[in-house]
């Protein structure tokens, strides 16, 4: 199983717009450097609801944007990977690399009311079923756009 990583989005703040950014630096046990979660002020910190890292599928997003007409593209899906060529579910179990990053599946990452607060009515249900997952860093590097998925 293979994909390749199209975009990633952080954000310092929770709540505040994700923005675009060509790499980010992984941390050992903690995250991405520079994202809300790993700074401890991402919206769900405070029910100790944290994913080090969020991955999301780049065709789930295609759907959504092409069929339900909610736009997703520009990181208000509140994800940090976005991959295409991967089912992230299939990765259930696994460990997986990401360019110097390996990372373990952690769980399916539902969408919630808050992400529709942030963005526009209907994205909640949008994204039923495509959320994506966490995942946990379990060795740390650098993820890139472009670099590849593999399972380990």
């Amino acid at each position: 199983m293979m994909g390749i990583v199209e975009e990633i989005f952080v954000t310092k703040e929770g709540s505040a717009a994700m923005e675009r950014v060509d790499e980010v630096m992984t941390v050992e046990g903690g995250g991405i450097e520079g994202d809300r979660y790993y700074e401890g002020t991402g919206f769900w910190t405070q029910y100790g609801d944290v994913c080090q890292i969020t991955l999301i599928q780049a065709d789930h997003l295609d759907f959504i944007e092409d069929e339900l007409d909610i736009r997703v593209k520009s990181g208000e899906h509140r994800r940090n990977v976005v991959v295409r060529g991967v089912d992230l579910e299939g990765l259930r179990g696994k460990r997986f690399r990401i360019g110097e990053t390996v990372l373990q599946y952690d769980r399916y990452r539902p969408p919630c009311k808050h992400v529709q607060d942030l963005t526009e009515p209907g994205m909640t249900r949008a994204l039923k079923g495509r959320g994506g997952i966490c995942a946990r860093v379990v060795t740390a590097g650098r993820i890139r756009a472009n670099d590849t998925l593999e399972v380990e």
